[in-house]
């Protein structure tokens, strides 16, 4: 196959990004019931995410994804993205799901141990 062939192959409607950070999934189905996992994320794009798992996941299960995001809210909170879409392929450990709704959350700060007192 020529290297035209492969770009042609390859064409992607978003660019991919080499971001590797924690991400945790559970699947959307009532029938499989509170099926989750991790993993880490391999490349992101605006359409979609690459993670690697162990878990096996076929195409068409919807999933829920939350990844911990590099940045942080004015310097200060951490975010994390949390992602809905569908498998849209799976192998070797590999798992590419197309985004189909996604929003930034807040991570709560931990909470001040009883023992611990405010001085204002």
């Amino acid at each position: 196959m020529s290297q035209e062939q492969n770009l042609q192959r390859d064409r992607r409607h978003a660019d991919r990004f080499p971001i590797e950070r924690d991400v945790r999934y559970r699947v959307l189905s009532k029938r499989s019931g509170d099926e989750s996992g991790d993993g880490k994320t391999v490349n992101i794009s605006s359409a979609g995410v690459l993670f690697a798992t162990t878990n096996t996941l076929l195409p068409g299960r919807r999933l829920e994804l939350s990844i911990s995001w590099p940045a942080q809210l004015n310097n200060k909170c951490a975010l994390k993205l949390v992602a809905r879409g569908r498998v849209v392929r799976s192998e070797e450990g590999r798992v590419a799901i197309e985004i189909q709704q996604y929003e930034f959350r807040t991570l709560s700060a931990a909470a001040p141990s009883p023992g611990l007192r405010l001085v204002i």
